[in-house]
């Protein structure tokens, strides 16, 4: 349901892609209503970059889509689907500017798999997604479209905040620690970044590669699951979890969570177990401070390797934070630096370890440690992220609930390698959640 006022909108991706497939829903329609909204209401939610002459380029993309697969019967599973892409990706014909003042050419470099993969499925590029500056803390000007005085988070705010506006079905985001479980839980839509590297970073200005993941987002568990059988080389079909067993990750980890949002998450977990659903308290992440240090010194070094060369160029033009973050990977040791890499792996042997032993499907816990701050200089507590990331395990964010009036959402993660059942639970989870 569309509001005259709201720019929120509803827009989920599996229905719409079948009906794209299926020719009840015409190409250019799409477009035009998808380009008359950013003209609404983008000025108040800023999660597009501009560009000129946006509505002709995709009109010509859908032409050629239309004459490529003049047969419903043929069309690719993404056929006519609309995607917003963060600007840390390459785009071919379009600038990268990784929320930099860095001149773009800067960042040229050739599209990459996962975006590739996205068009040969048959998607429209919309455009270019507001990025804080190279994916880390620095925010745009892309406002909460539930809010407008909140943070839609960060690092893929604008992938985020245009899904949760309906601009259209899907985005492309990335995530180093917590740049789209937590954006997706802020504006109320769902959120995916899967096991490390089972989705190709290439094409994507890097912040971390030990632990950068190509993520997106769409308003519904069964839509980002189609996207994950486009963008996976591997996929495995026909994976079912009738009746997930979750389990609760008790301990410091959930301990940094604000109380208010500590109590709804626990009220989402009763409202489960309420109905049917078996919950297993587990305690884990006893050393959660171990746990986001060693993140933060792999990934703040990986940062000062990945950006030393265009540091010596252009640092002056670096904001402040991203500055003091290369400052900062200067002091890393070579020990803390192979320290962070082994915890990785040992982390993710773990999770899997516990999972095995509890007996669990699903770990369930929160992707914030709570709803959006006020303010768009803060992006949001990145803590209730950092040991998934850190182990490069899937993980989902459905919406569940409110808090304060601001969407916060429900974090679902499994072992490494076990995308599709994390799939396969988030949705049995999302519908008794909708129910």
């Amino acid at each position: 349901m569309t509001s005259h006022t709201s720019p929120l909108a509803t827009n989920p991706l599996a229905p719409r892609a079948a009906a794209l497939r299926e020719g009840v829903i015409d190409l250019h329609a799409q477009i035009d209503e998808a380009l008359d909204r950013i003209d609404r209401f983008d000025a108040r939610v800023r999660a597009f970059l501009p560009e000129p002459g946006r509505r002709e380029r995709v009109h010509a993309a859908a032409d050629a889509l239309a004459v490529r697969y003049p047969d419903a019967a043929s069309r690719p599973p993404l056929y006519g689907v609309l995607v917003g892409v963060k600007d840390i990706f390459a785009v071919d014909g379009l600038p990268t500017r990784a929320g930099s003042a860095i001149p773009p050419e800067e960042f040229a470099m050739p599209q990459g798999l996962a975006i590739n993969r996205l068009v040969a499925a048959g998607a429209l590029i919309l455009g270019k997604t507001v990025s804080t500056e190279f994916a880390f803390m620095e925010p745009g000007a892309t406002t909460n479209p539930h809010d407008a005085l909140h943070t839609p988070g960060g690092s893929s705010q604008g992938s985020a905040a245009a899904v949760a506006c309906g601009y259209m079905p899907l985005s492309i985001g990335s995530q180093t620690v917590g740049s789209v479980l937590r954006p997706a839980g802020f504006c109320g839509v769902v959120g995916y970044k899967g096991s490390h590297d089972r989705v190709p970073t290439d094409g994507a200005v890097a912040y971390s590669p030990s632990v950068d993941h190509v993520g997106w987002f769409t308003q519904d568990v069964e839509g980002a699951r189609l996207v994950a059988e486009v963008l996976y080389a591997d996929w495995r079909s026909g994976v079912e979890v009738s009746r997930p067993v979750i389990g609760v990750p008790d301990g410091p980890y959930l301990a940094q969570a604000q109380p208010a949002a500590l109590a709804a998450f626990e009220a989402t977990i009763a409202s489960l177990a309420a109905r049917g659903i078996e919950v297993r308290r587990v305690p884990m992440f006893a050393d959660v401070a171990g746990i986001n240090a060693r993140h933060y010194d792999i990934s703040t070094a990986e940062f000062g390797d990945t950006h030393a060369e265009r540091f010596v160029r252009w640092g002056s033009m670096f904001r402040a934070g991203s500055a003091a973050l290369f400052d900062a990977s200067l002091t890393i040791t070579p020990e803390a630096r192979a320290a962070g890499f082994a915890s990785r792996l040992e982390l993710r042997e773990r999770i899997a370890e516990d999972t095995r032993r509890a007996g669990v499907d699903l770990w369930a816990s929160m992707p914030a440690t709570g709803p959006a701050p006020k303010g768009l200089a803060f992006t949001g507590d990145r803590a209730m992220n950092v040991p998934w990331t850190h182990a490069g395990v899937p993980c989902i964010t459905i919406p569940s609930g409110t808090v304060e009036g601001l969407p916060v959402g429900l974090q679902l993660s499994t072992p490494f390698g076990m995308d599709e059942e994390c799939f396969a639970g988030a949705a049995v989870i999302e519908t008794l959640l909708r129910a």
